[in-house]
């Protein structure tokens, strides 16, 4: 489990960016994490595993409290919580296999990690998770010529690789075409509940947010102004964490995109059934 306790982040120009921020997370919930630009949703990520100092409040990942670890003690605790990028961040130069085999660098001594050789443990675990994500066929392929849904399927790899006990997700789909974006969401979706791993996505797209996640926190000026589930994300919710626009519209454009994918999957199967 994952507890916030008062969470705050001033930053020394004086700006604030997350006030009181308190909550907890058990085991398995996927969390969507919504607010305007600016509002503290990277700010706080960053904060759970110490890229960013809190200036005050408790991280307690099972029961360690992560603010008050040294650094030796807080490189092994970043080790327990997987990070996956809007960016990928892969090696571009190496294979897939050679980025996933990297989530083993917090566990491997240096000269292993050098010379690229890592346990046969850590190499069978990378296979089947590479399976897990649907890149068993790309296994030697550079990073760099793959597409962007298959770089962010590396890189929840890569994350898994770690054998994490938290994940934390930085708008995975900023960055993909929206069908691309939903099987993402899925995949993520469907490992959390698989292996009983909590989750934080920072996510930009609200309506993907109500689709997939378990539960829904807004942030708005760095406080948390809505924690629920997705089904009570009403308009006037929404209109709190983000000002006035038309949701009805925005909806409806996803439920068009939704079913238009559908539409595209059963003319898939049709095809397939007819050869």
């Amino acid at each position: 489990m994952l507890r916030i306790d008062a969470l705050t982040k001033t930053y020394k120009t004086g700006d604030r960016a997350l006030s009181d921020v308190s909550f907890d997370l058990p085991k398995g919930q996927v969390v969507g994490l919504i607010g305007p630009s600016g509002a503290g949703k990277s700010t706080l990520i960053r904060c759970i595993n110490r890229l960013v100092e809190p200036t005050s409040g408790k991280i307690l990942l099972n029961d360690i409290d992560v603010t008050a670890l040294g650094s030796g003690d807080l490189r092994r605790a970043r080790r327990r919580i997987g990070m996956i990028f809007q960016e990928y961040a892969l090696v571009e130069r190496l294979t897939v296999m050679e980025n996933v085999l990297s989530g083993r660098l917090g566990y491997v001594p240096f000269w292993r990690s050098f010379t690229r050789r890592f346990p046969g443990a850590d190499i069978a675990r990378a296979y089947r998770l590479l399976d897990r994500v649907g890149l068993s066929a790309h296994v030697d392929k550079r990073a760099d010529a793959l597409s962007g849904g298959q770089r962010q399927r590396v890189g929840i790899a890569r994350a898994l690789e770690q054998e994490p006990e938290l994940l934390l997700i930085d708008e995975p789909t900023a960055s993909l075409d929206p069908r691309t974006s939903r099987q993402i969401m899925r995949l993520i979706v469907e490992i959390c509940r698989e292996d009983g791993l909590p989750a934080i996505i920072n996510i930009h797209d609200v309506l993907l947010a109500q689709q997939f996640a378990d539960r829904i926190i807004g942030l708005q000026a760095g406080r948390v102004v809505f924690d629920g589930p997705p089904t009570e994300l009403t308009e006037d919710v929404l209109t709190t964490i983000y000002g006035a626009e038309d949701w009805t519209a925005m909806r409806k454009g996803a439920a068009d995109d939704a079913q238009d994918e559908a539409d595209a999957r059963a003319d898939a199967d049709r095809l397939l059934e007819a050869l």
